[in-house]
Formats: C-alpha cells, sequence, structure tokens
C-alpha cells in the first residue's frame, strides 16, 4: 500500500526533521511572522526553530529565565538590544542574555533560526549580548584536517552556558570519530549532503533538514556531492551536570 512519505524519523534519543513535515504556526507576541518548531520539550531541553518574517515583522523577547541566540538565514534583520541597534543581514548572529528587552525587526521578508534555553546561571560570570557574522569568524581546521572546519560563533566565558558553531565539511571529508558525549545538539544544514550517523541508524541530510541528538547518542557525519556541506550546530555547554543553577561549575 502507498501513501504519503516523508524522510522525518522520531527515536527516543535522536530526531531528523525533513522541511516536508514543516506545520508552520504563530509566533506568540510577535507580528507578521509564521514558525516552526524544530525541537522543544518534551522532545529536548531547548527549543529551536525556523521563523519567517515578513518586511515589517517583530518580534519581542522569549519567555523569562531563557537566553536566546539568533542566526540570519535569509534577509535582513534589525536588533534592538541593550541600549543598541544591530543590524544583522544573511549569517549574522546575536546572543541575549535571559530578561533582555529587546526587539526584532525584519527588514524585507527575513527568515531566522532561533535556538533558546532556560538560562543555568555561574558564579564565576555573568551572560552578556554577543553580536556577530560568520563571515567575521575565523574557520579552524578540526584535529588538524584542513577538510573539516569549525567556526566558533560565541566565546567560550564562564557566563555563557552554550556553544552555537558552524561546521563545514569538504566532499568526501568526515567527522575523526564516533562522537558519543553529555551535551545535547540541535543542528541545521545550511548547504550541501551529509549522511549522519545516529545511534544505529544512518540518514541522508541536506539544506534545511534539522537533527536533534539526546544526550550520548552516539554520533558521526560524512559530507558527499561535488561541493562542500555545512551545518549550524548548538550544544549546551560549560555547567556541571551534577550542579543545580546557582553552583554550576
Amino acid at each position: 500500500m502507498s501513501g504519503p512519505r516523508t524522510r522525518s524519523v522520531v527515536r527516543l534519543d535522536h530526531a531528523v526533521l525533513a522541511p516536508d513535515g514543516h506545520v508552520p504556526g504563530p509566533v506568540p507576541g510577535w507580528t507578521g511572522s509564521r514558525r516552526v518548531v524544530l525541537a522543544a520539550p518534551p522532545l529536548s531541553a531547548f527549543a529551536m526553530s525556523l521563523v519567517s518574517m515578513d518586511d515589517g515583522a517583530t518580534g519581542g523577547p522569549p519567555p523569562p529565565g531563557v537566553g536566546r541566540f539568533v542566526f540570519v538565514l535569509e534577509g535582513h534583520l534589525r536588533l534592538d538590544a541593550d541600549g543598541a541597534t544591530h543590524e544583522l543581514e544573511s549569517q549574522g548572529y546575536a546572543y541575549l542574555p535571559a530578561g533582555l528587552p529587546q526587539t526584532l525587526t525584519a527588514v524585507g521578508a527575513t527568515r531566522i533560526c532561533l535556538i533558546e534555553k532556560p538560562y543555568v546561571p555561574h558564579p564565576a560570570g555573568e551572560p552578556r549580548v554577543v553580536v556577530g557574522s560568520r563571515a567575521a569568524v575565523p574557520a579552524e581546521h578540526m584535529h588538524g584536517d584542513p577538510n573539516v572546519h569549525v567556526q566558533q560563533l560565541l566565546p567560550e566565558e564562564p557566563g555563557l552556558d552554550l556553544a552555537v558553531n558552524t561546521m563545514s565539511f569538504a566532499p568526501g571529508a568526515a567527522l575523526p570519530f564516533v562522537e558519543t558525549h553529555l551535551m545535547e545538539h540541535g543542528l541545521l544544514v545550511l548547504e550541501g549532503s551529509l549522511v549522519y550517523r545516529l545511534a544505529d541508524g544512518w540518514y541522508p541530510v541536506t539544506e534545511g533538514d534539522a537533527i536533534w541528538m539526546a544526550p550520548f547518542c552516539p554520533q558521526w557525519c560524512c559530507a558527499y556531492g561535488t561541493g562542500w556541506a555545512s551545518y549550524l550546530i548548538y550544544k549546551d555547554w560549560n555547567r556541571d551536570p551534577l550542579a543545580d543553577g546557582s553552583e554550576a561549575g
């Protein structure tokens, strides 16, 4: 029997979410915007969403206690936060601490990726606004491999409880080993094609696909095709798993 098909897969420790299954919905408190939620409780401990904004659409802050990372996929976003205005064009990004008054305004039709998580404080540092552009971030060779590039979009500081990077792979390049670790991941493919191993499954993914990886889910990937492949990847970071919010280390 034939019927509707999808490349999306949801398992207890991982998920692959293809655009063929996206269901847009409203964004509470925003104007002229539609959201596709790619990961959120109870699936994950963080939220990752794609938001399409009409020209002039506006967005407000996340819920109380939640920090936000915004990455511009297409278009132009004006960010008003912490007494300053920032113009974020394609591949521009910002981290905004929990509780910070902020307004996002689309200048023309704009698509963004939002990554949001409840903030875990640290006694050694306070979070701060970080604004940048992927184009200005130097690419480092992962484990010395010139065919695998890492761009660290956020600094490693005690005040920040997450990391967001981009990973880029030349055709045929791969992660050097199968990773199994504590950190939870959210991933959005920006360009190209890869094969991702998640637990005991093997999945072809391409531009627009998203992946969620639970803590300790075995993971590995290899690029294929004729061009480079890259993705945006989030992980919770810089906190002791046994400490509460006031004692995180």
